[in-house]
């Protein structure tokens, strides 16, 4: 591999009041939940996010498995069976490959109350290079019967999905990153964009309206990516409609079609971080095939593996997954 490249990237840069990584919020927020929920047990992986001692007198729902995901999910299975509802914490890419068939046969097809939260979503984990890259997870996890699966745009709305993903009564993958990013609420505020609606498990978030084209986005740099097209566009005289995708199974059709309707132009570009194959560029292109013809043009991490080592921001940047690859999308597909 090479070496890291620039840490510096295109885009919105995090604004001042420091930030906290999605991980890190869950992590507290777990700690608080267990105290007073006798129903959840939290299962690691070694990620080093937790200490038995956190947890207090909660610390015997506390156990550390080590790297052994499938046995991870297979316990997991067992204790929500028995009434729990597991929190099972590994690193993305290993959720949803290494473990599959467990989570498949085991979660999944008994529709069991386990929540999946894998850290290291997407390139988050670029210093490690390809091996704990997790650019294929949604498309795996969408696949599956009965998964809801989630991937929060910043830290609140990470706490805010993962209180209403603990009561659905079947699985969720909640895929977060490894660190800090842009509180999307100060983001919108410098933008001087009205306040958005408050993000609801299952339901697209709009957080722009524009006239001509549908920018839909999930995770947290793909959606500031969005946002900053949006400006340019603006500029340009286009309107742009921006839509934060957090859910990615099920999928709010229902919104996502009303705001292609709304523009006169059945034209959307989607943002992601994730290999173009089977993530939210399918989803929203199958979605709509069934509805109306709409021409979806993806922006994605092209169909390749990573071969470099360098922070998210630098990989994303050097992957074309930023604004100015949006508006090039959608300024081409609306001549």
């Amino acid at each position: 591999m090479s070496a890291a490249g620039p840490a510096a990237a295109a885009g919105t840069t995090a604004p001042a009041g420091g930030p906290r990584a999605g991980r890190d919020v869950y992590r507290d927020l777990l700690v608080e939940l267990m105290a007073t929920d006798a129903r959840l047990v939290c299962l690691d992986s070694d990620t080093g996010l937790f200490s038995g001692v956190d947890f207090g007198p909660a610390s015997d729902r506390y156990v550390n498995l080590g790297i052994a995901e499938q046995n991870l999910m297979g316990v997991a299975a067992g204790l929500a069976r028995s009434g729990r509802i597991p929190m099972v914490n590994t690193m993305a890419t290993f959720a949803s490959t290494r473990a599959l068939e467990a989570v498949k046969v085991d979660i999944a097809f008994n529709d069991l109350p386990v929540r999946i939260v894998a850290t290291h979503g997407g390139l988050a984990a670029g210093h490690l290079g390809p091996t704990h890259h997790a650019l294929e997870d949604l498309a795996i996890m969408r696949t599956l019967p009965n998964m809801t699966v989630v991937a929060p745009a910043d830290a609140d709305a990470c706490a805010r999905l993962f209180r209403q993903a603990l009561e659905l009564p079947g699985p969720v993958y909640l895929r977060l990153g490894r660190a800090a990013t842009p509180d999307l609420a100060a983001t919108l505020a410098t933008a001087d964009v009205p306040d958005a609606p408050p993000v609801r498990l299952g339901r697209v978030q709009p957080l722009r309206t524009g006239g001509d084209v549908v920018l839909a986005a999930c995770g947290p740099y793909p959606v500031l990516a969005a946002l900053d097209a949006a400006d340019e566009l603006a500029r340009r005289g286009i309107g742009a409609t921006v839509l934060n995708v957090h859910t990615i199974r099920p999928l709010d059709v229902e919104t996502l079609d009303a705001a292609v309707r709304a523009t006169g132009r059945p034209v959307v570009v989607t943002v992601e971080e994730h290999w173009p194959s089977g993530g939210l560029g399918s989803a929203v292109a199958e979605a709509l095939a069934e509805r109306r013809p709409t021409r979806v043009l993806r922006v994605a991490v092209p169909d390749g593996f990573v071969a470099v080592a360098g922070d998210q921001r630098y990989l994303l940047e050097r992957a074309g997954v930023t604004a100015a690859a949006v508006v090039d999308r959608a300024v081409a597909a609306l001549r």
